[in-house]
C-alpha cells in the first residue's frame, strides 16, 4: 500500500465502481479504490449450508446484519427501510440478478407526463455502454421483447421453469406483455465463470459463481490492469484546499488508524445514502453544508422503489425455491395511462416460490398456517406451491425525501450514521393498490387456488436514488451531465445517486451504464485537456 498521490480515488467498490474503474484503467492512471467492506469468500455464502435462508451475516437489512463493515442508517421517519451490502461487488453480491434496462421514456417524463424533471441524457446516450455492460457482467436474455428498442444478451434466457410456465399463462389469458427475464446469471460457461445450476439462493450471494456480481466480473479484470482496491477502509470525509477542489479522503483502516490518501480526483460511488453521508459530513469554510452542495440539493429527492407482491398459491407443485430467483418479467402497466388514477407505471417481476423458511414466516403472517392443530398440513399446502408477482412501482422525486446525517446515532469510528426520512406519495399509494389488483387478477389467471397481498413491502429499499442529481443548471442538481459536481471541478459521483428519476424497474444495469459514460467522458476531457474546465 502506497500513500503517494493518486491520480484517480474512488469510494466504493459496488456496481458503479467497478465499471468505471476497469473502463478508467486503460488510461494507467494511478487508480486506488476504498472500500469500507472486505472481500467475500464464496465459501461463506449461505447456499452452501441447510440454513441458508436464516444466515444474518447476509441479511439484506444493514441494521439487521450488523457486520463490521456496516454503517447505521436510521429509517425510523421510513416505511421502507434500507438494504444494501458493504464490501467488494456492493449490492450485487445479494441482489437476485434481475437485470432490466430503463426505457427510452424514463429519461423524458417531464416531456412525455409533465412530471419531475428530465435527463440531461437519453437512452441512446446509454446504449452502447448498456451493450458493454451485458458483456463484461454475462447477460442472459431473449432479443424481441417488444417493450424495448432492439437488443440483445451474450447468452440464452433462463428456462421458465414450471413458474414462468405457469405465470407466463396468466399474462397470456389476460392478453398483457410478458417476456423472459434480461438476467446477469450466465446460463453457459462465460468468461471463466460456471454456468447455473439452480442453486436457488441468488439473494444470499452465489456459491456457483454463475451470478454477476462484480467481485467476480468487473473487479478482476480492473486488477489486473492495474487498479489498486483497498479494503477495510471506511471514508470519513472527503477534503478540499483554499481552492474549493478535492484533495483527497481521511479514513480509518482496518485497524482503527486514522489515514489520509491524497488524490487528483475523487469519485464518489457508495450508492443513494452512503454518498450523501459522506459528502454532508466533509464540510469546511467553503462547505459549510456539506461538500458540493451549494444548490441545496445533496440527500433531496431520495427514491425508493415501494415494492408490492401477490403470492398466488397452487394446487399443483411449481418449482420452489429451484432456480434463479426472477424467470418472467411485464411491462404491461408501464407507461402513464391517466385512467388508472396515478402517472407513471410500474413493471412485474415475476418470482419462483420461497425457500421452506421463508414458507412458514409468510403462511403464518397471513393467516394461513395455524399455531398448534393443523400446523404440519397447512404448511404443506403452501409448501413448493406459491409463486410470486412483485410489482416495482415508479418513485417519483420528492425533495422532502431526504437523507441527512443522524444527530445522535454514529457508527463505530464516530462518523454520524445516515437518516432517511422518507414518506410515500398520494401518487404511489394509488399505483401500489393497482399493481395489487393487476397482480391478483394474474394469479388467478394462471391458476392460483388463493391469493396473498401484500401492499407495501419493507424491507425493500434496495434501490436508494436521486440524492445527488444531474443536471445542467447548478441551482437544481449536484452534478453535470456527465457526473462532475458543479461545485468541484475534479470532485465526481457515479451511483444511483445521481439517478433524475427512478423508473420502474431495477437500476442496476443503468447505474453500470452510467459509470462506463462517466469514465468515457473523462477520458475524452482528459485527452482534450479539458476536464477541469
Amino acid at each position: 500500500m502506497s500513500s503517494e498521490t493518486a491520480d484517480v480515488l474512488i469510494i466504493g467498490a459496488g456496481a458503479s465502481a467497478s465499471a468505471f474503474a476497469w473502463s478508467l484503467a486503460d488510461t494507467r492512471m494511478r487508480i486506488v479504490c476504498l472500500e469500507q467492506g472486505d472481500w467475500v469468500n464464496p465459501a461463506d455464502y449461505p447456499s452452501h449450508d441447510k440454513d441458508w435462508e436464516s444466515d444474518p451475516r447476509f441479511n439484506s437489512n444493514p441494521n439487521q446484519r450488523a457486520n463490521a463493515a456496516d454503517y447505521p442508517i436510521n429509517c425510523d421517519d421510513s416505511p421502507i427501510s434500507i438494504a444494501n451490502y458493504n464490501g467488494v461487488g456492493g449490492g450485487t453480491i445479494l441482489f437476485a440478478g434481475h437485470f432490466p434496462r430503463f426505457h427510452p421514456s424514463d429519461f423524458k417524463v417531464r416531456q412525455l407526463d409533465g412530471v419531475a424533471v428530465d435527463w440531461p441524457i437519453d437512452y441512446a446516450t446509454l446504449e452502447p455502454f448498456y451493450d458493454v455492460n451485458d458483456k463484461m457482467m454475462g447477460v442472459s436474455g431473449l432479443a424481441g421483447d417488444p417493450a424495448y428498442p432492439p437488443k440483445s444478451a451474450p447468452m440464452p434466457p433462463i428456462p421458465l421453469g414450471r413458474s414462468g410456465e405457469t405465470l407466463a399463462q396468466g399474462f397470456n389469458q389476460l392478453g398483457w406483455h410478458w417476456w423472459p427475464s434480461d438476467m446477469a446469471i450466465a446460463t453457459q460457461t462465460y468468461d471463466g465463470r460456471d454456468r447455473c445450476i439452480n442453486l436457488g439462493a441468488c439473494g444470499q450471494g452465489c456459491a456457483q459463481g454463475a451470478k454477476g456480481s462484480t467481485d467476480i466480473t468487473y473487479w478482476p479484470h480492473a486488477q489486473r490492469a492495474g487498479v489498486e482496491l483497498r479494503t477495510q477502509c471506511r471514508v470519513r470525509e472527503i477534503t478540499v484546499d483554499k481552492d474549493g477542489r478535492a484533495t483527497g479522503a481521511v479514513y480509518y483502516d482496518s485497524e482503527g488508524n486514522e489515514q489520509f490518501q491524497a488524490a487528483e480526483m475523487v469519485v464518489m460511488a457508495c450508492n443513494g445514502i452512503g454518498t450523501p453521508r459522506i459528502l454532508l459530513n466533509s464540510t469546511s469554510a467553503q462547505f459549510p453544508d456539506g461538500l458540493a452542495n451549494s444548490s441545496g440539493e445533496l440527500g433531496r429527492n431520495l427514491m425508493l422503489h415501494p415494492y408490492a407482491t401477490v403470492d398466488g398459491i397452487f394446487e399443483q407443485p411449481v418449482d420452489g425455491a429451484k432456480g434463479p430467483l426472477k424467470c418472467v418479467a411485464s411491462h404491461e402497466f408501464y407507461e402513464t395511462d391517466l385512467s388508472r388514477g396515478f402517472v407513471r407505471g410500474f413493471s412485474f417481476e415475476t418470482q419462483r416460490g420461497y425457500g421452506p423458511v421463508a414458507t412458514g414466516l409468510l403462511g403464518v403472517a397471513a393467516g394461513r398456517i395455524p399455531k398448534g392443530r393443523g400446523h404440519h398440513a397447512a404448511y404443506r399446502k403452501l409448501s413448493e406451491r406459491m409463486l410470486s408477482l412483485v410489482a416495482v412501482c415508479e418513485d417519483l422525486p420528492e425533495a422532502h425525501n431526504t437523507v441527512t446525517l443522524d444527530p445522535s446515532r454514529c457508527d463505530a469510528h464516530g462518523i454520524p450514521a445516515a437518516k432517511v426520512d422518507y414518506r410515500l406519495s398520494d401518487n404511489s399509494h394509488k399505483m401500489l393498490n393497482f399493481a395489487v389488483a393487476r397482480g391478483a387478477e394474474v394469479m388467478r389467471a394462471a391458476g392460483a387456488v388463493d391469493v396473498i397481498e401484500t401492499k407495501l413491502l419493507k424491507n425493500a429499499g434496495w434501490h436508494n436514488m436521486g440524492t445527488a442529481r444531474m443536471g445542467t443548471d447548478p441551482n437544481t442538481s449536484v452534478v453535470n451531465e456527465w457526473g462532475r459536481c458543479h461545485d468541484v471541478k475534479n470532485l465526481f459521483v457515479i451511483d444511483g445517486s445521481i439517478f433524475v428519476t427512478s423508473a420502474g424497474v431495477n437500476p442496476t444495469r443503468t447505474i453500470q451504464a452510467l459509470a462506463l459514460y462517466i469514465a468515457e467522458q473523462i477520458k475524452h476531457r482528459l485527452a482534450s485537456a479539458t476536464l477541469f474546465d
